[in-house]
């Protein structure tokens, strides 16, 4: 069972903004795409790993989608998939984070079906940040072949974190889900740290 929405969340997120061309992933418009890598903590509703492939959208909403989407909790995927239409799946995570005088160090690893999906590091200062309120919509076109949900849906997002910009390292499998990125250095960096977020709460 998964808890009924909205989510309230806890934890911390690093996110790297990339742009890819034509030929990228099948299917996928060629611009920007943001991919994040997200520690759910206690006391949030639920606590896990995940990590995110989205890009902006204008239509039918202006916000953005989820195109590919990995956490290590059977609960969250459930849920997603079945509140908000996001593709969930199931993958393995090790990671870490330690924190110096100054600066926090993040290191992590995914794996999916036994086979490595991508490796990163961060180095950041963003607790030191002041906490800023944000706000965004979540859309999605449905999940195919899914009764039921095979719809658009969209979920509200809105909750504060202390934010500065990073350095992140990021290492795609070439032949892993992710291989269309592999090669390609991020524009931008951020980092989020402990975040308080709602998912699907009142527009």
């Amino acid at each position: 069972m998964y808890p009924p929405a909205p989510w309230r969340l806890h934890g911390q997120l690093w996110l790297s903004l990339f742009g890819v061309g034509r030929g990228g992933a099948p299917g996928r418009p060629p611009g920007v795409c943001a991919v994040a890598l997200v520690r759910y903590e206690a006391p949030g509703v639920l606590t896990y790993d995940e990590l995110l492939v989205s890009r902006p959208v204008a239509r039918p909403v202006r916000g953005v989608t989820v195109d590919q989407i990995w956490v290590d909790s059977a609960a969250s995927m459930l849920g997603g998939r079945e509140l908000w239409a996001i593709p969930k799946e199931l993958a393995a995570f090790d990671a870490g984070v330690r924190r110096s005088r100054l600066v926090d160090r993040a290191a992590w690893r995914v794996t999916h079906q036994g086979a490595p999906v991508l490796q990163a590091r961060f180095e950041d200062a963003s607790r030191f940040a002041p906490r800023l309120p944000f706000r965004g919509t979540v859309w999605q076109p449905g999940l195919v072949g899914e009764p039921g949900l095979d719809g658009p849906r969209s979920a509200r997002l809105s909750g504060s974190a202390r934010a500065l910009p990073c350095r992140g390292r990021w290492h795609f499998a070439g032949d892993g889900p992710l291989g269309w990125l592999a090669g390609h250095r991020p524009w931008l960096s951020v980092r989020l740290t402990d975040f308080a977020l709602e998912v699907g709460g009142a527009s």
